[in-house]
C-alpha cells in the first residue's frame, strides 16, 4: 500500500512537471516561430503593447491540458470540446473569425459537452440534474469562456489568473468536495499556466497566450465548476473564484452602454487597461494587483461557503461594490485629466 502511494505520488510530480514543461516549451516555440507562422498581434490604437508580439503561446496549455486528460482518464465528453474551442481560438489568432460563427461554434461545444456530462449522469442527479438548467449552463459556459478572453488585454493577467484560479479549485475540488480527479486537472492546469508565465509576465513580454489559451482556460474553468459543484452554493461560490474579471468586465460594459458604445467595437477601458496604459502602471504590477485582489474574495468566499449560498452571494456582493465604488472614482480621474 505504501509503495502504491509512493509510485502514485511520484507520477503525479511527473504530470505537474510536465504540464509545467509542456506550457514553457509551447510559450517559447510561439516566441520564436510566431512570425513565420503569421501568429503576429500588431499595435494599434486600442492595443495596450507598441511593438508585434508573437500570439498563440498559450498552445502549450492546450497541450497540457490535453495529456493531463489522458493520464487522468478524464471522459472525452469534457475535453473534446473544450478542445475544439481552444483550436478554434488557435485560428482566430491566425485569421479572423467573425462573431457570429465563432459565437456559434461555442454554443454547439457547450451543449456538447453537458449533453455528454448528463449522458455520464454528472449531471443527471442534485442540484443540476433538471433539462431545464441545459440552457442557463450553456450560457454560462459560452459567457465565463469570452468573459476570460475579453480580459486577456495586458501581461501576465490571464496566466496569473489561471494559476490563483486552478490551483485554488484544485484545493477545492481535492479536499473539500472529494472530486479528485478534476482537482488533479485543476492542479495540472494551473502548472500550465504557470510554465507559460516568465514569458508573459514581464515588461515586454515575448509571446502573447492568444485565444487558443484564454478561451481555453474560461472554457475549461467554466465546465469544470459544472462537473465539480455539488450544490448551487458550491457553483457562486466557484464561479466567485473569478470575480475580478466579472467586475471589470460588467462594470466596463455598463460604462460603455452608458456612453453608447457598441460592445462589438475594440476599446481600451477595462481598468486593467486604464491602470496600464492611462495610469502608467507596469503591467506586472497590475496582473499582480488583481492577482492578490482574487486571492482574497476565493479565501473569503470558501470561508463562508459552509453558511450556505446567501452568505456566499452577500460576500461576492460586498467585494463587487468595493471594486465598483475603487473603479468609479479611478474611471472619473482619468475622465478629469482627460478634460484639463
Amino acid at each position: 500500500m505504501v509503495s502504491e502511494t509512493i509510485n502514485g505520488l511520484q507520477a503525479l510530480i511527473l504530470l505537474f512537471f510536465l504540464c509545467l514543461t509542456l506550457g514553457a516549451f509551447g510559450a517559447w516555440l510561439i516566441a520564436r516561430l510566431g512570425s513565420s507562422l503569421r501568429l503576429i498581434d500588431s499595435p494599434n490604437e486600442r492595443s495596450s503593447h507598441y511593438r508585434p508580439i508573437p500570439k498563440g503561446g498559450g498552445i502549450g496549455i492546450l497541450a497540457a491540458f490535453v495529456v493531463s486528460c489522458w493520464v487522468l482518464g478524464i471522459p472525452a465528453g469534457f475535453w473534446l470540446p473544450v478542445g475544439v474551442l481552444s483550436i478554434t481560438g488557435l485560428v482566430g489568432d491566425h485569421l479572423e473569425i467573425a462573431p457570429i460563427p465563432r459565437l456559434l461554434i461555442q454554443f454547439v461545444m457547450a451543449f456538447w459537452f453537458l449533453m455528454a456530462a448528463t449522458a455520464a449522469e454528472d449531471l443527471s442527479s442534485g442540484w443540476i440534474g433538471k433539462a431545464l438548467l441545459i440552457v442557463p449552463l450553456i450560457i454560462f459556459v459560452v459567457g465565463m469562456t469570452n468573459f476570460y478572453n475579453f480580459m486577456d488585454g495586458i501581461n501576465g493577467i490571464a496566466g496569473l489568473t489561471g494559476v490563483v484560479g486552478f490551483a485554488l479549485m484544485g484545493t477545492f475540488a481535492f479536499f473539500l468536495v472529494g472530486k479528485e480527479q478534476y482537482g488533479l486537472l485543476s492542479f495540472a492546469m494551473a502548472f500550465g499556466c504557470l510554465g507559460f508565465l516568465p514569458f508573459n509576465l514581464r515588461r515586454e513580454a515575448k509571446v502573447f497566450m492568444g485565444d487558443v489559451g484564454s478561451i481555453l482556460l474560461g472554457a475549461a474553468f467554466a465546465c469544470l465548476i459544472v462537473l465539480i459543484a455539488k450544490s448551487w452554493s458550491d457553483w457562486l461560490c466557484l464561479t466567485g473564484f473569478l470575480l475580478p474579471f466579472y467586475a471589470d468586465e460588467l462594470s466596463t460594459m455598463a460604462v460603455r452602454l452608458k456612453d453608447r458604445e457598441k460592445l462589438t467595437q475594440p476599446h481600451r477601458r477595462h481598468i486593467y487597461q486604464i491602470l496600464a496604459n492611462d495610469k502608467g502602471i507596469p503591467h506586472w504590477q497590475v496582473s499582480l494587483g488583481f492577482g492578490f485582489f482574487q486571492r482574497i474574495v476565493v479565501l473569503s468566499v470558501l470561508l463562508v461557503n459552509s453558511h450556505g449560498i446567501i452568505a456566499v452571494l452577500l460576500t461576492l456582493c460586498f467585494y463587487f461594490a468595493i471594486f465598483a465604488v475603487m473603479t468609479y472614482y479611478l474611471r472619473a480621474s482619468v475622465r478629469r485629466l482627460s478634460l484639463s
